[in-house]
């Protein structure tokens, strides 16, 4: 009888409820694909997704690791220095007549003069700069920080850290309204006109009630309002291009709208505040104290951050084509590099110090790492000596570039110079001068080399322990 079900005629001889039980499996089968087990070491197969030659970043983009993706950034990233460099050096008397247009060239102008500095002014920046690199500064946190790391149950850290994470959405609040502004303004452009005309409008009424800061009736808008009906259009018209990626990002923004309220920031704070390890450190603090501390912490009318938002300014209008092409690439380069130098997985802070001194344009980068400990430095009980390193990298105009790698152990200092060609026949003078400054701060010289500069030194060289973000599992989407 035929097999009225299958697809076609039996095959004589050929017997399916038999056929695969004989097969025979070779555990050296590239063939066979392994199950995903991060836990485990497994036998190479024929899977070609995995990228695993290319560990120190190098080779093609990886899409299995956000981390391998960073460490190729960093490596290709151009030096923030050069693109300064490009950017500001010897400008001053050419700055209108080199493809800028009258905006751009006032803008430079201004950082031109915030980069004249004395001794007392470059301090002060400096110190600006100190402040102001995190937001984590100030008693609070230190509190918080101890109480993170002497935290017996995991409850605590975790609302320490959900705390943190309210504060951080609370304070950028003005930066998410801007994203959901731009948001929303990018939807109504990829729109046909039928469906951008209402988009428009509700975009009007949420920028009104920003200018407002009705921040409860913004979010009813975007939740009860924008974001159906921008999901409706993706639904209804298939549009799976921009209009889809701009609301995953509009659902994103939203989110973190919600969080920064008021209201979830002081709903964290009093949850902290039932811990007995915190209620006697911060059941004295009430709730408006609270918003005035947070809202006003920080350096915010310092030279550091005047002069981050003139250079926002100017890479600004850059991009919206009032700067020449040299200028726009010279300007994304920077901006690259600032992105890259300040990720997540950064573990060292980074701070950018462009100067004019004694009529020299000097750019500078300063990496700090204020616990690189190594097994070099292990003490006679087997524990690790706090060292201090830092990484100069210096582009002085005239003379070139300079690497400073300094290590401090307590006042035991180690300072590795690599100079130019111009200075390297002046070496024994500048080990002689940095030796007396040292000196002067009561400091001890425990070494000071000066070499020829055979090249750059790369940041994965000075701080290895960049590379331990590779311990974690990091999918890439």
């Amino acid at each position: 009888m035929p097999e009225l079900l299958g697809a076609t005629n039996p095959v004589p001889g050929y017997d399916k409820t038999t056929v695969n039980r004989n097969i025979t499996v070779s555990p050296d089968n590239t063939q066979i694909q392994n199950v995903p087990d991060p836990s485990k070491v497994v036998r190479a197969d024929g899977r070609t997704e995995q990228q695993d030659s290319n560990l120190q970043g190098d080779g093609g983009i990886r899409y299995d690791s956000n981390f391998q993706t960073f460490l190729q950034r960093l490596r290709d990233t151009p030096s923030l220095a050069d693109s300064l460099s490009r950017i500001f050096s010897g400008r001053e008397g050419i700055v209108v007549s080199s493809g800028l247009s009258a905006g751009i060239a006032e803008e430079m102008g201004r950082l031109l003069e915030m980069l004249r500095m004395d001794e007392s002014q470059l301090l002060d920046f400096l110190q600006g700069q100190f402040k102001t690199g995190t937001r984590f500064g100030g008693a609070l946190f230190a509190l918080l920080r101890s109480a993170y790391a002497r935290a017996a149950s995991e409850g605590v850290r975790t609302d320490i850290l959900q705390f943190l994470k309210a504060y951080v959405d609370f304070d950028s609040t003005t930066h998410i309204e801007g994203n959901l502004l731009r948001d929303l303004q990018s939807m109504a452009d990829a729109m046909p006109a039928s469906w951008a005309e209402k988009l428009r409008d509700l975009t009007a009424q949420l920028q009104n009630g920003i200018a407002a800061g009705n921040r409860q009736g913004n979010l009813q808008l975007l939740q009860r309002e924008i974001f159906p009906y921008m999901s409706s259009y993706v639904e209804r018209t298939h549009d799976m291009g921009t209009p889809r990626a701009l609301l995953t990002m509009l659902a994103l923004n939203v989110a973190r709208y919600e969080n920064g309220s008021e209201e979830k920031l002081l709903e964290g704070f009093h949850q902290l505040s039932g811990y007995g390890t915190l209620k006697g450190q911060l059941g004295g603090i009430d709730d408006q104290s609270l918003l005035l501390l947070l809202k006003n912490r920080g350096g915010g009318d310092s030279k550091a951050v005047e002069f981050s938002n003139h250079l926002a300014s100017a890479a600004a209008r850059a991009f919206r084509g009032e700067g020449s092409a040299e200028v726009q690439q010279a300007f994304q380069n920077l901006i690259a590099a600032m992105l890259v130098n300040e990720s997540v997985y950064m573990p060292i802070n980074h701070y950018l110090l462009p100067l004019e001194w004694d009529g020299r344009m000097l750019f500078s980068e300063l990496w700090v790492d204020p616990n690189a400990e190594d097994e070099q430095n292990r003490g006679g009980d087997g524990g690790a000596r706090n060292t201090m390193r830092f990484l100069f990298k210096m582009d002085v105009q005239g003379l070139g570039l300079f690497d400073v790698i300094l290590a401090a152990q307590g006042t035991d200092v180690d300072v590795q110079i690599a100079c130019p060609d111009k200075a390297a026949p002046f070496s024994k003078q500048i080990g002689d001068a940095v030796s007396q400054i040292l000196a002067r701060n009561d400091l001890k010289p425990a070494r000071v080399a000066v070499r020829r500069m055979d090249r750059p030194v790369t940041l994965t060289e000075v701080f290895p322990k960049i590379f331990e973000g590779k311990n974690s599992i990091n999918v890439k989407i």
